[in-house]
């Protein structure tokens, strides 16, 4: 059974331009999230999964430097992208990361394919940890179902169609107390966010090994680390608030048309 660490990314963000290619310490963002990746025990591969528009063409280079494998499928539909990656590399459990989270920790994306591999749960995620660092697993067949079923094209948002299908064997894997922070924002969104990241690295070093512990104790003894960008959560919530609701109406007319042609 192969399992890999998809790392989803696309360079069209507009809230802020180009933040993959933004540089900390001499290494873009993206790559900085890579090195991180590369830590994982437990993964079989690393692949870059993008898409085919060639804005994103700068994001297989970016693979290709770094000795990791890459995917182009689906624009939108991040959903088909993870499922034509699957069958192009054989994999059968995957890894979930978002480009935006620089700090997406590998210790518990190996407790995630652990957890998998000793009980061949469909889904898997992560409760507790800071937000930004969590990762999640699904099984190729939980997603080949998913895909099947599903009606939208847009998946930017697609936790619910594993949290809410009961078809499905569910875990998840707690934070260790040390960690366990959920209020505290490690994602790159904004300018803030970026700001708070340069600030990490300028305190525990130059590249992104050091451990999400340390990065913990950083923001417990430096709070005014942890308020460089922490008001920008509710602005993200907002945001993605917004998104979930124009999933749930796009869900619900795609059920309507369903119905019309039977």
């Amino acid at each position: 059974m192969k399992s890999a660490i998809f790392l989803t990314v696309r360079n069209k963000s507009t809230r802020l331009p180009g933040k993959s290619f933004l540089k900390i310490k001499g290494r873009t963002t993206i790559e900085h999230l890579i090195d991180r990746l590369k830590l994982s025990r437990l993964a079989d591969m690393i692949v870059l999964c993008t898409s085919t528009n060639h804005d994103d063409d700068c994001l297989v280079e970016i693979a290709k430097k770094n000795r990791i494998n890459f995917f182009q499928g689906s624009e939108d539909d991040k959903l088909e992208r993870y499922l034509d990656a699957a069958k192009k590399f054989s994999v059968d459990f995957m890894v979930i990361v978002d480009g935006d989270d620089l700090f997406c920790d590998p210790e518990y994306m190996d407790k995630i394919i652990a957890k998998h591999n000793e009980t061949e749960t469909d889904f898997i995620s992560c409760e507790g940890l800071p937000f930004g660092v969590a990762s999640h697993g699904m099984t190729l067949s939980a997603l080949q179902q998913v895909c099947e079923k599903k009606k939208e094209s847009d998946t930017e948002v697609w936790g619910d169609y594993f949290y809410k299908n009961d078809a499905f064997k569910k875990a998840v894997i707690k934070a260790n107390p040390d960690v366990n922070y959920p209020d505290f924002r490690m994602s790159l969104d904004y300018m803030e966010d970026f700001n708070f990241f340069k600030r990490v690295f300028d305190e525990l070093g130059d590249k992104n090994t050091f451990s999400l512990a340390d990065i913990v104790n950083l923001l417990k003894k430096k709070p005014e680390v942890r308020k460089i960008n922490e008001h920008m959560h509710q602005v993200y919530e907002q945001n993605i608030k917004a998104k979930q609701e124009k999933v749930k109406k796009d869900m619900k007319k795609g059920s309507e048309r369903h119905k019309e042609r039977c």
